[in-house]
């Protein structure tokens, strides 16, 4: 998915001034997650914009708020959202999401953010804000989701099970509990590559799901093609 665009079936997202393209992670998480209807959505570095968007089309009454530290990707997220079809209910928030305020508290909060290390920059900048923690450690991204999380809200976050490990304990010192895990490989006989786990403020039992985005013949799984059903194109 690394075009200059990429067209879905109810939006288009350009994306040649954005480090990171849309990936499966993006749409995974997009499309996977669940919620009756949030008032309030959040979405924390939302890059492209795309997250922001799927779930613009899945809950056609919320409102959705993107905050984005890069300049050139708040722009271009900006202007994907103002040509889509949700523009009235998207708003956009350049800066970073430490310094974010907001009048009311959001029933979702959703996050694909950056996990690599400092050891493994490369030498674009943009890139480097995009891909590693120095802009947004686990610690600030579970301080500023507990301030911005109403106390029935729901936050949710796609990472690799190893980073998904150190959210956790990041998520738990500020009151933060997994209820709700999807765990995620690419075939059944491949290990799992990423986790989307719900947050809550309240502990209890935790609901876990498989899925699995190809079959053994290496075909799109029955399962991951009805996730993505009215969303990309040809499904």
């Amino acid at each position: 998915m690394g075009n200059s665009w990429f067209n879905f079936q109810q939006f288009r997202v350009e994306q040649d001034r954005c480090a990171m393209k849309i990936s499966t992670d993006a749409v995974l998480l997009g499309t996977l997650i669940e919620q009756e209807q949030p008032s309030q959505i959040l979405d924390i570095g939302t890059g492209t914009g795309v997250v922001a968007l799927l779930l613009a089309q899945r809950f056609p009454d919320s409102k959705v708020t993107a905050v984005e530290l890069d300049q050139d990707a708040a722009e271009q997220a900006s202007e994907n959202f103002k040509n889509s079809p949700f523009s009235q209910r998207m708003n956009l928030v350049a800066g970073a999401v430490q310094g974010f305020n907001a009048e009311e508290k959001f029933a979702m909060i959703v996050s694909n953010p950056p996990y690599f290390t400092d050891h493994l920059k490369s030498i674009d900048a943009q890139r480097n804000r995009a891909l590693h923690t120095g802009e947004l450690s686990f610690s600030d991204l579970g301080k500023a989701v507990s301030q911005l999380l109403s106390p029935e809200g729901k936050f949710f976050v796609i990472l690799p099970p190893r980073q998904m490990g150190e959210l956790k304990v990041a998520m738990a010192y500020f009151g933060l509990f997994p209820r709700i895990v999807y765990r995620i490989a690419d075939r059944p006989d491949r290990p799992i590559h990423r986790e989307v786990v719900g947050f809550e403020f309240q502990a209890g039992n935790i609901f876990r799901f498989s899925l699995f985005l190809k079959n053994n013949s290496g075909e799109y799984s029955d399962e991951y093609k009805r996730l993505i059903s009215g969303f990309l194109l040809g499904y």
